[in-house]
């Protein structure tokens, strides 16, 4: 009851009475606001907002479902006609294969010879390549294969048979050349700064830069020649990365021997304080044989402060190695050595505490980690 009081009082301080005074046409007329016919006036304004709300909410979920459902009717739309375009497209290419078998015999027959004309380019250029034998000879096997009787059906495996050993030999090219890609970043080198860019691999396969030229030239259709261009420029590539990997230090300086120091810094043995080892350490008998890790040419042999008795190998490309602390030579400056051929023995002269190796790999005027170009030879060994 207290509660009722105080509302009431509430309401009576938020309305009080009001006086209205309307002066019209030199009469005037006075209107009583009462508390109670504000309280209605207000319910009324109350009423009309929240009807004007609920109406604007409900208009505004309406427009979004029609949104939503305009979006699906769109989705649904796209995705009908993707279909039919691609039912399309199928119908087109079966249509046209039905074309090609109902056709002429010489005409088929004409260009499956075209193909092949290009495709024994390729494969010319594959002639010698390492592994290249192994990775074509399925395909070539599954295309001698065919015993079909029907002339229509021999062709078109003949086409099928031409296609697989493209795709053999593109994927030869391209994994032989990302291997060797590979081995030159394992020993920190740029692989686009060894491949020969003067020339042209199988001559328009290379020259040709746009497909549609290519296309023209060999005579096939445009995705056949840009399929065996690719493939030519992969082999191209992989076949002057070889040629560079050849020349590269990646051999084994000595074999009877253990590797005893790392390259970086390390504690010297003579002052037992942190210093910049700028090679590998490798223990062994005396005498044991030292090897050149690559070909190249004999630059200098004789001593060096602090490294002893040294011989010098300059394998071109910016690429030099040094052996030291040598206890004999066994090769003369300018003199051409091979790859693994016998060029010093293991001693300890020089700043040595005992007998070992001393084997550092030089890139442009700066020390390497010659542990990265062994590691790089033994990666390629085992793709061999």
């Amino acid at each position: 009851m207290q509660r009722l009081t105080q509302l009431s009082r509430s309401l009576v301080e938020l309305f009080p009475e009001r006086h209205l005074y309307v002066r019209s046409g030199g009469a005037m007329k006075a209107f009583v606001l009462t508390t109670r016919k504000q309280l209605v006036l207000a319910g009324g304004v109350a009423v009309g907002a929240l009807w004007l709300g609920v109406s604007t909410a409900a208009l505004f979920v309406n427009l979004m479902s029609a949104s939503a459902a305009d979006r699906e009717i769109a989705r649904l739309k796209a995705q009908s006609e993707r279909y039919v375009a691609d039912r399309q497209a199928r119908l087109d290419s079966a249509m046209a294969r039905l074309n090609a078998a109902t056709g002429s015999n010489g005409d088929m027959a004409a260009a499956i010879e075209k193909r092949h004309a290009a495709l024994a380019l390729l494969l010319t250029d594959m002639k010698g390549s390492p592994g290249a034998s192994e990775a074509l000879t399925p395909a070539i096997n599954r295309a001698l294969a065919n015993q079909d009787a029907s002339p229509v059906r021999r062709v078109e495996h003949v086409r099928i048979g031409q296609e697989q050993l493209l795709e053999a030999a593109d994927t030869f090219a391209k994994d032989r050349a990302d291997r060797l890609r590979l081995a030159f970043r394992m020993a920190g080198l740029s692989p686009s700064s060894f491949v020969d860019r003067s020339g042209a691999l199988g001559g328009p396969l290379i020259e040709s830069r746009d497909p549609r030229a290519l296309a023209a030239v060999l005579d096939v259709d445009e995705d056949f020649a840009v399929r065996i261009q690719r493939a030519a420029r992969e082999l191209r590539e992989a076949e002057s990365l070889g040629d560079a990997v050849g020349d590269l230090p990646l051999g084994v300086p000595t074999r009877a021997a253990r590797q005893t120091s790392g390259f970086g810094v390390r504690l010297d043995p003579f002052t037992r304080r942190p210093a910049y080892h700028s090679g590998l350490d490798f223990a062994g008998g005396h005498a044991t044989p030292i090897h050149a890790t690559g070909p190249g040419v004999v630059s200098y042999v004789g001593r060096r402060s602090g490294y002893g008795n040294v011989v010098e190998i300059d394998h071109g490309r910016g690429l030099k190695t040094r052996y030291a602390h040598l206890s004999g030579f066994a090769v003369r400056p300018g003199e051409r050595v091979a790859v693994g051929q016998r060029i010093a023995a293991m001693g300890s002269t020089g700043r040595s505490t005992g007998t070992h190796l001393h084997y550092e790999v030089w890139v442009n005027g700066r020390a390497q980690n010659p542990g990265r170009f062994l590691k790089a030879g033994r990666y390629v060994q085992q793709g061999d």
